[in-house]
């Protein structure tokens, strides 16, 4: 049995089985470092429940540092047309956890939180991320059979504008915007003011790489506010 297959016969368990009172709102959060570092339980999850209450909501966050849409992609190509051995193995994982996060759930929306795209453009692989990016969001919504999810694209930020770093860089920016404004359920968020203060170790950074410790903050706060918006409007 194929992994897609598992996912499909472990979802309809999930449907079959006698579901809770209270319908439920499932958050599922993916990417790359910036993602790994963003502590849900500082800001997001606070504004969620302040919002629907806590035994209304469910979280499910899986994330690796330094890694490309690739690893959760499954049909992603390289820009020469090359399929690499092994695409979609994080997707997989995530999945897992989404699974079993919702079983006995009565799930009325799902929305997935996407922070990632600083690899694919040190790779130069801008020219297939749109592609990988809106095929993922896809490949998420046949997964679990639901045509309503929602997705917000944390766009990334103002590290590398002048692109001398990692080539890409700003056209991913664009991509990650543009897809954010493609769909009535999609949209993005600005981290560009999120990676100038203090890290974790307390040195000071200025146009990092990663958020800073209050960067972090604020952007589960955006996150949060925004999955609310989409939430209420369709």
């Amino acid at each position: 049995m194929s992994l897609k297959q598992l996912f499909f016969y472990l979802f309809l368990l999930v449907l079959s089985c006698k579901l809770k009172d209270s319908d439920k709102h499932l958050f599922i959060l993916s990417g790359q470092s910036n993602m790994v570092r963003l502590d849900t339980d500082v800001s997001f999850i606070p504004t969620l429940e302040a919002e629907f209450g806590k035994e209304n909501i469910i979280i499910v966050k899986d994330a690796m540092g330094s890694q490309s849409i690739k690893r959760w992609y499954k049909q992603w190509k390289a820009p020469n047309g090359n399929t690499p051995e092994c695409t979609g193995d994080l997707y997989d994982r995530l999945m897992l956890k989404v699974i079993d996060s919702i079983k006995n759930q009565k799930i009325t929306s799902v929305t997935f939180i996407w922070m990632q795209g600083e690899r694919d453009a040190r790779m130069k692989f801008a020219a297939v991320y749109e592609k990988s990016l809106l095929g993922l969001h896809k490949q998420l919504s046949n997964d679990i059979n639901r045509s309503d999810v929602n997705f917000i694209i944390g766009r990334l930020s103002d590290f590398d504008m002048e692109n001398k770093k990692w080539p890409h860089w700003t056209m991913i920016r664009d991509i990650q915007v543009k897809d954010g404004a493609s769909n009535p359920r999609f949209d993005w968020i600005d981290t560009n003011d999120l990676n100038d203060g203090f890290n974790k170790k307390g040195d000071p950074i200025q146009n990092d790489l990663h958020m800073s410790v209050e960067g972090y903050k604020i952007m589960g706060k955006r996150f949060a506010d925004k999955a609310i918006e989409l939430i209420k409007t369709n």
